[in-house]
């Protein structure tokens, strides 16, 4: 059927044309189309061809084997960009979790194997050509979200595809139509048996993109999927602090998933907040910056003294700072403080940490060798020693000096006062 012009990168329609000159039908599909038949802008555009790996290798000089075992190779072309281009594929079996697949010579055969109707749109770029055997155009028009084929067995295929019906009804505002609602509902109690990996990526790419992210986690927790992946949100979801942690996600700018996903977690308790970040399993890195932000204490007052702030940006780490006071603002403007003492709060932080005071042991004038220096044995006490020279350092950063630091180690020593 024909469709609406589409406007490609110049790059698509050349690799079409390089792979049909050479007698490979080939189609894009998947988001790009999707999205244009949706009235969004076009994101990635990926290909489908019934050339093989090897076809695909020999015709493009530069070339990424991106997933040579899946038929999927990377096409750089002259804009710099690399194209992803998938042999057609059909399912051969499927256990809930992974696909064995076998190439096809059929377009219909790619896209009978796909997850919903919405996603089982192609476009050829040279003849303006749809092919939307299962009515995703439709369906795009009438608001709905349905499974290509019976929606239980799509399910059982791969159960990833419960949270991907999530993402897509609440980004695109459609309504699941009531069979595949039903099936997602039933498949929801197999989501646990998913990677940690595929569950992660699905939460933050509705963190990342979605400007509402509220509108999935309510399908997220209707659906069942909230209490088989996130039982501490759920359960948060009952409280008085669920409309201020929904409403200060939402408030957070797209883009900034781990900022979205510390105002998600601030209202659990570290223990939840350790549990749900251990089962993402984010790098160390991301776990830290989603930790310091979620559960860091309130910023000190714009009236309080430097030394309570000084304290305060110790326990919080310095680099948390504008992620912290990100997330209290946004936690403000829905309800939960005053934005005006929270920018206060913010600017007062800021200029105590302008004056780079020592806020870390690393920061304090003596160290472990000085310690050694002094005749003390390395040990469990070095720790505790330098701690208590840094409680006293917040207080006064004029007493980081290496004289005054050993003199107070020597009494501390003296009177086995390490603690402060």
């Amino acid at each position: 059927m024909k469709g609406p012009r589409f406007d490609p990168p110049s790059a698509v329609r050349w690799i079409v044309h390089t792979l049909e000159d050479a007698g490979h039908e080939t189609w894009t599909v998947g988001g790009a189309v999707r999205d244009v038949l949706a009235g969004r802008a076009a994101g990635d555009w990926d290909l489908t061809t019934r050339a093989r790996p090897a076809d695909v290798r020999r015709l493009f000089r530069r070339t990424v084997p991106v997933g040579i075992d899946h038929g999927t190779v990377g096409i750089l072309a002259r804009d710099g960009a690399m194209y992803e281009i998938t042999t057609f594929r059909k399912d051969v079996e499927t256990d809930g979790r992974h696909a064995v697949v076998s190439f096809s010579d059929r377009l219909i055969d790619d896209l009978a194997r796909r997850d919903f109707t919405i996603n089982a749109i192609a476009w050829h770029p040279i003849r303006n050509e749809i092919s939307d055997p299962y009515g995703g155009a439709k369906d795009l028009r009438a608001g709905v979200l349905r499974t290509v084929g019976t929606p239980s067995e799509r399910f059982s295929e791969d159960y990833l595809r419960v949270l991907r019906a999530l993402r897509f009804a609440s980004r695109y505002g459609l309504r699941i139509d009531p069979p595949t609602w039903t099936a997602a509902v039933a498949a929801a109690p197999h989501l646990s048996t998913l990677s940690a990996e595929r569950i992660r990526e699905e939460l933050l790419k509705i963190l990342d993109a979605d400007r509402r992210p509220s509108s999935a986690l309510d399908l997220y927790a209707a659906s069942g999927a909230m209490s088989v992946l996130y039982p501490e949100l759920d359960r948060l979801r009952s409280t008085e602090h669920w409309p201020v942690t929904t409403a200060s996600v939402d408030h957070l700018p797209p883009g900034r998933p781990l900022l979205r996903l510390a105002a998600l977690l601030h209202d659990l308790s570290p223990h939840e907040t350790a549990q749900v970040l251990v089962r993402l399993r984010l790098s160390n890195a991301q776990t830290d910056a989603v930790a310091h932000r979620a559960g860091a204490p309130p910023m000190p007052g714009p009236e309080a003294s430097d030394a309570d702030v000084r304290r305060w940006l110790a326990t919080v780490g310095p680099d948390h700072l504008p992620g912290v006071a990100r997330v209290a603002l946004a936690r403000a403007r829905v309800g939960a403080g005053d934005p005006e003492v929270v920018v206060a709060s913010w600017r007062r932080a800021r200029a105590v940490r302008a004056t780079r005071p020592p806020l870390v042991v690393g920061d304090l004038a003596i160290g472990g060798r000085d310690l050694i220096r002094l005749g003390l044995r390395p040990g469990p006490a070095f720790k505790e020693i330098l701690q208590a020279l840094l409680d006293r350092v917040l207080d006064d950063p004029r007493r980081n000096r290496p004289d005054e630091l050993e003199d107070e180690v020597r009494r501390m020593v003296e009177t086995g006062d390490f603690g402060g």
